[in-house]
């Protein structure tokens, strides 16, 4: 049995286009363990964790995703840090997320 011909999405080693997920994020994430909000629809929010942070984006550990919009603010008091959020991706209990 072959295997199925690559497309220009597949991020399998030696794939067409492929780039490991390290090239394809921003490489100057700094990995840090920070309590934080995700606030929404002005007087929601939902307890976090950040992961990484960039100047772009971030990883945030949440509980479940499920009920977490695409687009939130991210607030770290600690840091005093107020970010507008969109979703780049989700899976399991991790949300990837871009600075706008």
């Amino acid at each position: 049995m072959s295997n199925p011909a690559p497309f220009a999405g597949d991020v399998r080693p030696g794939a067409i286009g492929s780039r490991p997920m390290s090239e394809r994020r921003n490489l100057n994430r700094k990995k840090v363990l920070k309590v934080a909000q995700i606030q929404f629809n002005k007087l929601s929010s939902i307890s976090c964790s950040v992961r990484n942070i960039s100047d772009t984006g971030a990883c945030l550990e949440v509980p479940s995703p499920l009920g977490i919009p695409d687009e939130f603010t991210l607030i770290v008091e600690s840091e005093a840090l107020r970010r507008e959020c969109s979703v780049a991706w989700r899976r399991a209990n991790r949300l990837g997320v871009a600075f706008r």
